[in-house]
């Protein structure tokens, strides 16, 4: 196997050569290292950099960078485990190279999460998550992160696909990354609270082709009942743009009041909040000192993340412009005319063109066609 060297933050570490030539570089080589990701592996460094861990699982460790960059830059114990034999020598030659004491196991991560625990438990698979996190939680005393790049079946592209993997109903909707990472979280606090803990978001985003969750894991029956309260479901109208949330357990039956059409239901999904505002403004401030590849982009996710409303759901104000058969105005003009009717509005990570408001949704149809919002 060709290897060649790579670098991240502090980082330096042997990767497979991929073919660039290829439709998806990072699937010819033997073992997966996909460069994209550089931001997600960024996120957790500077996130473990402020909660200081007592140790650390890279539980799907692959070419072993996320764990050594932890163990490099965070200065946190290490386990890296890997089941298959030619990513765990390629771990072991990284870990001898960066001379750290950090521990290699050669497991399959449920059985490992099934026998051992560990205060922050990292899943990065290729694809979804759903089949690891029963024994994560188990394994997991505090921080449990978990990673998903099988983002068409959560966001309902491949319906019948998520409704088997997370036990929930997606719909693809024009804001159907967020329903994606909602849904995800709703089957995380689920499977969680089946063991008598709850569940609360520290930084929850999702970007291009993955969602990503860093969670703090509670203990106890009661932080188990707190956090099932914030499930429930979006229940979105398909002829129009009109929906609504319910916090429930079971979804009732809903019609819309614009059209009459029946609304469908979507989820359960998580209705919370997704970040911790106080953790996300500490990471804001300790990223000023640290120099990461991902910092200009870090900056913006985190200052939009901190901004954005936590209501659940948003409008792309360009796809209800096209209903509306107008130029939609720049969308500072459409946040300053919501906020003028007296409802808060914000700007969203999940997408440029994303508006989150309390407002009715008449309310942000006037402020896009200009019509009636003086």
């Amino acid at each position: 196997m060709d290897l060649t060297e790579a670098t991240e933050g502090r980082t330096s570490f042997l990767v497979p050569v991929q073919d660039d030539t290829a439709r998806f570089p990072p699937g010819s080589a033997p073992i997966f290292f996909n460069r994209r990701m550089e931001l997600n592996r960024d996120v957790t460094v500077l996130l473990l950099s402020i909660l200081h861990p007592s140790d650390y699982l890279d539980g799907m460790g692959a070419t072993g960078i996320r764990g050594l960059r932890v163990a490099t830059e965070c200065g946190i114990p290490v386990t890296i485990s890997d089941r298959e034999p030619v990513a765990i020598d390629l771990i072991t030659k990284n870990v001898e190279r960066s001379g750290l004491p950090v521990t290699v196991i050669q497991r399959d991560v449920n059985a490992l999460l099934s026998e051992q625990s560990f205060d922050t438990v990292d899943l990065d698979p290729f694809g979804t998550p759903a089949p690891f996190i029963d024994a994560a939680i188990k394994g997991t005393r505090r921080y449990l992160f978990v990673t998903a790049t099988d983002t068409a079946p959560l966001c309902g592209a491949h319906l019948k696909a998520g409704i088997r993997r997370y036990s929930a109903y997606p719909m693809n909707t024009p804001y159907h990354s967020e329903v994606g990472l909602r849904i995800l979280l709703g089957f995380v606090v689920r499977q969680t609270a089946r063991y008598d803990r709850g569940v609360e978001p520290i930084f929850c985003y999702a970007r291009e082709h993955f969602a990503r969750l860093h969670l703090h894991l509670l203990r106890g029956p009661q932080a188990a009942d707190d956090s099932l309260k914030q499930t429930g479901y979006i229940h979105q109208c398909r002829k129009c743009p009109y929906r609504e949330t319910e916090a429930a357990i079971l979804s009732s039956s809903r019609t819309c009041p614009r059209c009459g059409e029946p609304l469908q239901p979507i989820g359960p999904v998580w209705l919370g909040d997704l970040h911790n505002r106080t953790l996300l403004a500490d990471m804001r401030a300790q990223l000023e000192g640290m120099s990461l590849g991902s910092q200009k982009e870090l900056v913006k996710l985190l200052d939009c993340c901190s901004e954005e409303l936590p209501e659940p759901g948003f409008y792309d104000y360009h796809v209800l412009a096209k209903l509306l058969v107008c130029s939609p105005p720049d969308i500072t003009t459409v946040l300053s005319r919501i906020a003028a009717k007296g409802y808060p509005a914000s700007r969203t990570h999940f997408s440029g063109y994303g508006i989150k408001t309390t407002a009715p949704l008449e309310t942000v149809l006037s402020a896009i066609s200009g019509k009636n919002s003086e």
